[in-house]
């Protein structure tokens, strides 16, 4: 087992831009989805939580660029966990070129804070992070927080 989720995709031409670069919002838009495919695959309770009261609100984002991509590229989104508090995680995602080949380029290093939140929409309080999404992401966690207790 690896000690990240992986998320595959084949970059489209509705990504690129006129030079055909990818636009960097697109790098935004695949943490989300790499983050949705790790709850469908391995955090299903969790999900079952957001259509009841749980919320995950992202509170931040970024994104730092290696090398360009382009259409057809073949990415691997490869999610870790990097922090876990009580009420907030921080995801670290490396973006991977899958070269023909069969050889790998880092391309982009992202990561993705958020918090978790309970109650109707016009009235939330900060919840803890589920013991379902705790499991799930064990085996994403850095050996050092593992080692310091840092996860329940």
């Amino acid at each position: 087992m690896s000690d990240y989720f992986e998320y595959r995709h084949t970059v489209g031409f509705e990504e690129t831009n006129l030079v055909g670069n990818v636009y960097y919002v697109n790098y935004l838009r695949w943490q989300g989805r790499c983050r949705e495919m790790f709850l469908k695959d391995l955090a299903p309770d969790v999900l079952a939580e957001l259509y009841g009261d749980l919320k995950l609100f992202t509170l931040k984002v970024d994104c730092e660029f290696f090398a360009e991509i382009t259409a057809f590229d073949e990415l691997s989104v490869r999610m870790r966990l990097v922090e876990l508090a009580q009420t907030q995680l921080e995801f670290g995602f490396d973006y991977v070129r899958l070269d023909p080949g069969g050889g790998e380029t880092l391309v982009a290093r992202g990561r993705q804070r958020v918090a978790c939140m309970r109650g109707p929409n016009t009235r939330t309080v900060p919840s803890r992070v589920p013991e379902a999404l705790v499991r799930a992401l064990r085996p994403f966690q850095p050996a050092a927080l593992a080692d310091v207790g840092g996860a329940p």
